[in-house]
């Protein structure tokens, strides 16, 4: 039975997102737990999916400051939440891939007329 509870607790413990089920069915309309998650995703993402046309409102919320999860609470206009959550965590993947590379980019950048500069001769007056 101690080998059960343990395995139990594992399978707990690997789950990053659960639905909250309600009695509703509405699929349009439903709250998200994201586990060992904090406010640096939760006001990213809600930001991404308000952007969304379909959305009539997205929030979170962190239930208690030493739980570390996120209530993410979404409302569209039709779709099923869960097909606008996961464009919002698409659409938020690929705006940080984007600032990583403009970032990795301008370093580069950076380094190259470090370099350049360090190179050439110095004018003396």
């Amino acid at each position: 039975h101690l080998r059960s509870g343990r395995r139990k607790m594992a399978e707990q413990q690997k789950k990053k997102l659960e639905v909250v089920q309600t009695l509703d069915s509405d699929e349009s309309c439903q709250t998200f737990v994201l586990h060992e998650e904090d406010h640096t995703l939760g006001n990213a993402l809600r930001y991404m999916i308000m952007k969304n046309p379909d959305v009539d409102f997205c929030g979170y919320s962190v239930p208690h400051p030493s739980e570390h999860k996120i209530n993410l609470r979404i409302q569209s206009r039709g779709p099923p939440a869960a097909d606008i959550l996961r464009r919002g965590l698409t659409e938020l993947n690929a705006l940080c891939e984007h600032v990583l590379n403009t970032f990795e980019g301008a370093v580069e950048e950076y380094k190259m007329n470090q370099a350049t500069e360090s190179a050439e001769p110095m004018e003396t007056g």
